[in-house]
């Protein structure tokens, strides 16, 4: 689309009530420090600006984010990265195939001392949580963190204990043609608000990256020590809450409800996407705004993050696996047929 934003003023870009170029003090500081955080992770991911900028956007959209790439594109590095420019507490969870849900969530022990049981937290009860490699491990210890992520606590013993808020799962995993790897259940992929498939980089940024690495370092590994702490986790809840006061026109919404029933009736997906596609497209669009300043969400919004919500939320036919067609493949042949609204 090429629309700008005054030719939408009246109703899809700018609705009823909202001005356009308003914008107050903590606004605008917001805005500033998450470019800030955008522009540290990006020193230490190099080549990956749309990956790190969806990640970044899921964590303004209070969702989760499933990372997944062929082993050494620094899926783990830029959870570590991200871990850095935020004040609040991280984990890290290595998903083997012997790893038991009590591992993830923790579990109750019998204390003689105090003749009581006690709770052992698991590394879930923190602000930001790495599952690394979470598809290593079978579907058990998988869904442990099915009620975590959706519920935002933990149930043990019959009794609920709410994590840290905020609270943000970033899983990576590798493509399922690798060996040792098990595919998630549905349910938890549902629970991702976005899957990232990180690619190659280019000619230039792969030697960018293999001269920064090689001058005066032993080791291979990417240093993060650069990167410093950029918002706290009172801060990063006030500026969910921004994001969730983003206008959007009835308009947006109903295209974005439009793309994801799409994907019920396409004849190249067998399985479509749910309502929770439809709310999760609808809170990143805001994110997407949010980050360029704007107060209201644009259709482009909408369009640009529609793979990103939707590739693990679909399967496709047989027929069209075969063919060795991607589910991004057909997403971007069906964002095709949807109309976007106009004036």
């Amino acid at each position: 689309m090429n629309d700008t934003p005054n030719e939408h003023s009246d109703s899809v870009i700018s609705p009823s009530g909202v001005d356009a170029a308003a914008s107050s003090p903590a606004e605008d500081q917001a805005v500033t420090k998450m470019r800030m955080l955008l522009a540290q992770v990006n020193t230490a991911l190099i080549g990956q600006e749309s990956v790190v900028k969806q990640v970044l956007l899921a964590l303004l959209s209070n969702g989760h984010v499933l990372l997944e790439g062929v082993p050494g594109l620094g899926k783990t590095l830029l959870v570590r990265a991200l871990a850095k420019t935020f004040s609040g507490d991280f984990k890290r969870i290595q998903f083997t195939p012997d790893l038991m849900p009590s591992d993830v969530t923790g579990h109750v022990v019998f204390d003689l001392q105090n003749k009581s049981f006690q709770m052992n937290h698991g590394p879930v009860f923190t602000n930001l949580l790495l599952a690394d490699e979470i598809n290593r491990a079978p579907a058990k210890s998988q869904a442990a963190l099915l009620e975590v992520m959706q519920e935002k606590q933990v149930t043990t013993e019959g009794e609920s204990r709410k994590v840290p808020l905020p609270f943000m799962v970033l899983a990576t995993q590798n493509p399922l043609e690798q060996e040792g790897t098990y595919p998630l259940p549905e349910a938890e992929l549902d629970r991702f608000l976005i899957k990232v498939v990180i690619q190659f980089p280019s000619v230039a940024d792969e030697i960018r990256l293999t001269k920064l690495i090689t001058q005066g370092q032993v080791g291979d590994n990417n240093s993060i020590a650069s990167i410093n702490p950029v918002v706290t986790a009172a801060e990063l809840l006030a500026y969910q809450q921004q994001v969730a006061d983003i206008a959007i026109d009835d308009q947006v919404v109903d295209y974005a409800v439009r793309i994801v029933r799409a994907t019920r009736t396409h004849p190249s997906i067998f399985r479509g996407a749910g309502s929770r596609a439809s709310i999760g497209l609808v809170r990143i669009a805001k994110a997407n705004a949010f980050l360029e300043g704007r107060h209201f969400v644009l259709p482009d919004d909408v369009k640009n993050l529609a793979v990103a919500v939707l590739q693990h939320r679909i399967a496709l036919t047989p027929d069209v696996e075969i063919e060795g067609l991607s589910a991004a493949d057909v997403l971007q042949q069906l964002l095709q047929d949807v109309e976007a609204p106009r004036q």
